[in-house]
Parts: structure tokens; sequence; C-alpha cells
């Protein structure tokens, strides 16, 4: 307790906490940098740098922010700690990179997805490694010192950066190559920065999207489409694609055709947006169920999920509301999507009626959590979060068995156009794949440029009741193929619509 009454100078504390952030938060850093360097000389060079460069800005970070704020500056010392002991956690569990896409994945996340991440080693992470040096922190007695003590310190830090940056020229094309990964791994820098980056995408995005020309429907006949958008379904464990497991034992009798297809990005906001736009864009178009319903088609929209673009529908109901509507459903499964949908295709006073329904039944880590028990098909099951910690024979009967169940739910809808007296079409479409091991990788979200294939694969189902329209061979498509197929299939002449993106041929 006499170590905690006496003072200690601010340089000495922050060069602590410097070489405590190095040693606690920095061996996926270190580690990736090894494996990458070509050894010799030069690579102790870049490694030295990193080490010295590191502890530089980390010490002139907390420096910086404890002799400005005090009190509030250790504050936010501590959350950087819990932060860095939370991101160091999913680094080591789900060999994930903090990148300004998923510090978007972060902040768009819910409670009920985030929940699903937590462990017993969650906890430790948190308590050891962000709490007690937290705690360390704050108990401390600090000798803050003069402004000119600070600025001497601050001048001398930001020195020494340009002496390590600028001594290392002949580097920078290395360190250019390996920047994405290197600097996804630096704590604190990698959420603050993408975190900032972040919010500057989603700012410079049009608040209001772009509206696309007029268009008008060409016939009165009663039609109904159902769009499903599947979340983390990768198309190689469709036994429909060849997959050696039955996971599509429902749909394998309704005669869907299934498309080779690659998602537009490794996340779900992206990916459902390129699902309900006319063709890629950084920009913010007219999105189909909006365009839909300005040009009189009924829209419905049902969501266990989130991050779609902001949608115009007659009703839209996510699962909380459902669950208020339905409380005799078990809610906890994707299935109460589908409650009390051939009533609402009933009751539509439309002659056209378009549907989504955006599920969640793929998703990790906890795929056992998604299904319901007559759904577990395969086993034994992965039943924790620390996904590395099972073998990849449990992990793989764990996420095959939601697909068995995503595949019950799309036969499900198949069933209900059927009998619903209505020309009928549904398209399941999946936002992106997903990783489960392959190269020590898990779940989703890598960027695009180095994203593995099984984060890209998606599957693409289609299924009509109108024996006039005929699959077009195509080899592959995309996920912007969904908005002109609908546009066909409705009869919505427009000139957004290319009917080269229509997967639907009609007979002469």
């Amino acid at each position: 307790m006499s170590l905690f009454k006496r003072k200690i100078s601010l340089a000495a504390l922050c060069l602590i906490l410097s070489l405590y952030t190095l040693a606690a938060f920095h061996v996926p850093f270190f580690r990736h940098l090894a494996a990458n360097l070509d050894g010799g000389f030069n690579g102790w060079v870049i490694a030295g740098t990193a080490f010295f460069l590191l502890l530089v800005l980390d010490f002139l970070l907390y420096y910086a922010l404890i002799w400005l704020g005090r009190g509030v500056g250790k504050f936010l010392v501590a959350f950087t700690l819990f932060g860095d002991a939370v991101m160091l956690y999913f680094v080591n569990t789900y060999d994930v990179l903090v990148t300004d896409e998923m510090m978007g994945n972060v902040f768009r996340t819910q409670y009920s997805e985030a929940s699903g991440f937590f462990s017993f080693a969650f906890v430790l992470y948190v308590l050891l490694l962000g709490i007690l040096p937290s705690v360390y922190l704050f108990a401390r007695k600090v000798e803050y010192g003069s402004w000119k003590r600070l600025l001497s310190w601050l001048g001398g830090g930001v020195a020494a950066v340009l002496v390590l940056v600028f001594g290392n020229m002949k580097n920078w094309p290395w360190i250019d190559r390996n920047s994405t990964e290197l600097g996804s791994l630096l704590m604190p820098w990698s959420y603050i920065v993408n975190s900032f980056r972040y919010y500057g995408a989603e700012k410079r995005k049009n608040v209001q999207e772009i509206p696309l020309p007029d268009a008008v429907l060409t016939d009165d006949s009663r039609d109904v489409c159902v769009l499903m958008i599947g979340e983390s379904a990768r198309r190689d464990h469709f036994s429909l694609y060849g997959y050696p497991k039955e996971t599509n034992p429902y749909t394998v009798t309704d005669s869907v055709r299934a498309y080779v297809a690659d998602a537009s990005a490794t996340y779900t906001a992206a990916g459902v947006k390129a699902i309900l736009e006319p063709f890629a864009s950084d920009e913010l178009h007219e999105i189909l169920p909006n365009y839909l319903y300005r040009t009189g088609v009924d829209v419905l929209w049902r969501t266990s999920n989130w991050g779609e673009p902001p949608v115009h529908a007659r009703k839209y109901e996510t699962i909380g509301d459902l669950k208020e509507r339905y409380p005799e459903v078990d809610g906890r499964y994707d299935g109460i999507l589908l409650e009390g949908l051939a009533e609402e295709i009933a009751a539509s006073e439309k002659d056209k009626l378009f549907i989504v329904i955006h599920g969640y039944t793929n998703h990790g880590p906890a795929y056992n959590t998604n299904y319901p028990s007559e759904f577990e098909v395969f086993t034994p099951v992965s039943s924790t979060v620390e996904m590395s910690k099972v073998s990849q024979e449990e992990l793989f009967n764990a996420y095959d068995n939601s697909i068995v169940y995503t595949d019950w739910l799309i036969h499900s809808v198949i069933t209900t156009l059927k009998e619903s007296g209505r020309r009928g079409c549904v398209l399941f479409v999946s936002d992106h794949g997903e990783s489960l091991g392959e190269n020590n990788l898990y779940m989703h979200g890598v960027p695009y440029s180095m994203a593995p294939r099984e984060q890209l694969e998606i599957p693409f189902l289609v299924w009509t009741s109108d024996p006039t329209l005929h699959f077009k061979d195509l080899p592959e498509v995309g996920q912007h193929h969904v908005f002109h197929t609908v546009l066909d299939f409705f009869g919505v002449e427009s000139p957004a619509f290319d009917e080269n993106m229509s997967i639907f041929a009609k007979t002469l």
C-alpha cells in the first residue's frame, strides 16, 4: 500500500503504461510482423523500429491525455485499456482484423448479437488485461509537472517519431504493402483511427437516397415475390451445390435453381445494400423495396437482423414486433418471421406484393443456438463461442444444422406461395459467406481485397410457380441481379431495368 501512497512522475507512469500496452496487447502484431519479414539485419531494423515507435506513440497519447485531463484523462486511458482487452480477445479468438469495416460492424451490433460472443475467456481478458491495470492507474498519485515539462516531453516524443519514421524510408514500400494487416493490430490506434474512418465514411454518404427514374406496372396479374436475405450462408455448405452432407433436404424437392454467386462485401450492411440496389455504387440510390413501394407495389419487411438502408414499406416488422403479435411462438428462431405470412398475403389488396425476410440463422459464433433442437441432424456440435477451441467437425456440424434450418425456412415460404393462389417467386441470397476455421479465420468481415473465398461465395436460389419464366444459363450471377430479377418478375417497366441482369428468360 505504501507504493500507492508515494507519488510517481507522470513520465514514469506513462512509460509503465506504454511498456504494459506493448507486452499485453501487441503479441499478434509482432507475430504477424515476424511472419512477414524476410529476416536478416533489415528485418531486425523494422522490428526494432516498430517496437520503439509504438512505445513512443503510446507514451505521447497517455502523457497528453493524463496531463491535460487529469482525472478525466485517466478515465480515457482506462477506456483504451478496456478497449485493448476486448479487441485482443476478438483478434486472438476469431483472427479478425480491426478495420473501419469491423468497427462499423461493432457500432451496428445490437446487444442480442453482442451477447453471443461473451464467454469466460472474454471476462478474463477484460478483468486481467483491462480492469486490473486501470485500478493501478487510478490508485497511483501522480506528479504532473509544469507546462514546460509537458512541452519538452511532447516535443521530444514527436522528434523521436520523426527520426524513427524518416530513418526507415527505404522500408516504406514494405510497410505500405503490409499496412492494412499491421495497422489493424495496433492497440489502441487500430480501433480509434478506424472508428473515425467509419464515421467519416458514414457522414459522406447521402443522407437521402438518390431517386431512380419513375416506373410503371405493365399488367394486373396477382403476383407475390419473397426475397429472403440470408446471413453468413456460404455456398459450399449447401448440398444443392455439391456439398456431401445433405443440408438441403427440403428444397431439393422444390425445383429451385441454384446459381453460382459471389458477394459484393464481407459484412452485412454492404452486402444487404448490394442485394437491394440496381448497380454497385458508393452512393445510396433508391433501393428495391422503396422503388417498388413508390411504384404501387405492396411491400412488407420482416427482420431479425439489421444493417439495411432506410426502408419504405406498408409494414416493417422486427422480431420484437412479431414476438408481441405471436407470444405463443418460440421467438428465439427465425421461424417466427414466417408466422402469419399466408394471412398477410391473402389480406393484401394490391395486385403485386413484395415481401422481404431478413434472417439471422447462419450467424456465428454460436450456430447451435440458431435452430430448434429437431434440426440438429449432424452431431457432435460446437456449443461455445470460442470457435478456435473446438474441432472443425463440431463447428461444421453446428453450422450445417443451421443451413438445414435455413433450407426448411425457404421450403416453408415456397409452400406458402404455392398455396396462396398467386403467381409466386422466391429468391434466397446471402449477404456474405463465413469462415469456419480455414486459415485460422472465423466468421466474416475481412477486408474485401484480401477476403478468402469462404467469405465471398454465397448461395443464390430461385423458385417460381410461373411456367412461362425460364432460367437463363448464367455461369455466375451477383447480388445486383436481384433488383432486376424482381422487376422482371413483377413486369415493371423502368429505365432502371437491365434485362441482361435478370435471371429470367421469357418464352416467346
